[in-house]
């Protein structure tokens, strides 16, 4: 389980390491921000696409086979990017990266809900959840660190080498814990599954780029055939005798709720991932390192509190953490919606740690009392479906993010009688950000009123 932790630290850490380096990528490659934002998105997407796959995989390949296949494939990954000197290169190497990833969190989740007794599952998905939030969340300090002292190829020569680790460990102690069934593959669900997932975020993704906006032809129709896709592979799944992904799991409210949570916990951590460095860079022209450091103490406070949060979920249920959680995030990004140039930097951190701590009080006991409603014999099932969305949530909210970051600083060039062919300015970044984060608060509102629904389940054993 170790090895499966680390290994999935990094993949984690992945999501979002290359955040605070998007400027330097925009100025090293010579292109766009829309562009640039696809080192994360096309992440994002491999993940969306691929994870759907994992319950299968995980009833026709052991444990270890998933987890060496994994770690391999994420190793050549970095080692891709830390040797990438265009930008294609280093977009290969994320997707291989990605790859690993998209086997890997499946499968560490799975194997909480296999080897730990129901009356501890708060603790350990605790463990977890510090892992697969608070590494997203420290990924842009890091990063930062490197580059500061280093380069930018060094945050993929770490990732090779704590990979490496969690390769070789795993090689010697990772045992076989999953039941091998091989159920019969059905292409035709793999391939609606393939352009409904990666259509929706295609779409989504295209959004911010060029004059036409929303009604460009790369947006309107990649949506439109996802979303036709998507239905067809919901109604396939709900026809067969033995689905690749079960979604009636979604008949059980409480997963329901859950899964809705941590899709917009993916949402408001993916986006403001992206906000905050470019703000801190190119707003407040801080160097790299010192918006690492900025970041910092929230990643800190965020893994540190996802324990104890498993804990008082053992105790107290999910409505405990969850609404103020809720409510805690949405005050913070409130204020985030107004920072300008002369916003003081204990404002940001403040605000940054209210809202990893916000965070952290709704992801682990949504997801947790999400899955324990479910028989044990669909855990396969509920762990591909709430991964997917996860991914898939954090490519759309980016997405729409940059999207409405880059009209608000658009908006507030043609106001000010500047071209819009120019570079943009400060001022106008800020006014984009600003619009950015009331998009990113209407998400974390919605969130609360669905988190009012949420209640503690009697746990499936």
């Amino acid at each position: 389980m170790a090895s499966l932790m680390l290994a999935g630290f990094v993949g984690t850490f992945n999501e979002t390491a290359l955040n605070i380096a998007l400027s330097n990528f925009i100025q090293v490659f010579s292109i766009s921000t829309s562009i640039a934002q696809w080192l994360t998105t096309g992440y994002l997407l491999t993940l969306g696409i691929l994870i759907p796959l994992s319950g299968l995989l995980m009833q026709w390949f052991t444990t270890r086979q998933l987890f060496l296949t994994a770690a391999i494939v994420s190793l050549g990954g970095a080692g891709i990017g830390g040797m990438a000197g265009s930008f294609e290169v280093l977009l290969t190497g994320r997707i291989l990266q990605a790859t690993g990833t998209g086997l890997l969190l499946p499968l560490m989740f799975n194997m909480v809900f296999i080897i730990f007794p129901a009356h501890k599952r708060g603790m350990a998905m605790g463990l977890v959840t510090m892992i697969f939030t608070a590494a997203p969340a420290v990924g842009p300090t890091v990063s930062g660190l490197l580059i500061a002292n280093l380069s930018w190829h060094w945050i993929f020569w770490l990732s090779f080498v704590l990979m490496l680790i969690a390769l070789l460990v795993g090689s010697l102690y990772m045992q076989n814990v999953s039941t091998i069934t091989k159920p019969r593959i059905d292409l035709f669900s793999l391939a609606v599954s393939t352009v409904g997932f990666g259509g929706i975020v295609f779409g989504f993704s295209h959004a911010g780029e060029g004059d036409a906006g929303w009604n460009s032809a790369m947006v309107v129709w990649p949506l439109i055939v996802g979303g036709v896709a998507l239905i067809l592979f919901v109604y396939r799944q709900l026809t067969m005798e033995r689905p690749l992904m079960n979604v009636k799991a979604f008949k059980h409210p409480m997963f329901l709720v859950g899964t809705l949570l941590i899709f917009v916990c993916m949402s408001i951590n993916i986006s403001s991932m992206l906000l905050l460095p470019m703000f801190l860079i190119r707003v407040l022209e801080m160097s790299t390192l010192s918006a690492a450091i900025i970041l910092l103490p929230g990643g800190i406070v965020m893994g540190l509190s996802s324990p104890l949060i498993g804990r008082l979920f053992d105790k107290f249920g999910p409505r405990f953490l969850v609404i103020p959680g809720l409510v805690l995030a949405a005050v913070a990004l409130w204020f985030f919606s107004d920072i300008t140039a002369i916003s003081t930097t204990a404002f940001i951190v403040t605000l940054h740690v209210c809202l990893m701590i916000g965070i952290a009080l709704v992801w682990m006991p949504a997801q947790t009392n999400g899955m324990n409603q479910l028989p044990r014999e669909m855990h396969r099932d509920g762990t591909a479906i709430m991964n997917s969305l996860i991914q898939v949530a954090g490519a759309i909210g980016m997405a729409v993010t940059v999207s409405i970051m880059t009209a608000g600083g658009n908006k507030y060039m043609k106001a000010a009688s500047m071209a819009t062919e120019s570079p943009i300015t400060p001022e106008a970044l800020a006014a984009g950000i600003q619009d950015a984060f009331l998009f990113v608060l209407s998400v974390a509102v919605a969130g609360a009123i669905v988190g009012l629904m949420i209640k503690r389940v009697k746990v499936s054993r």
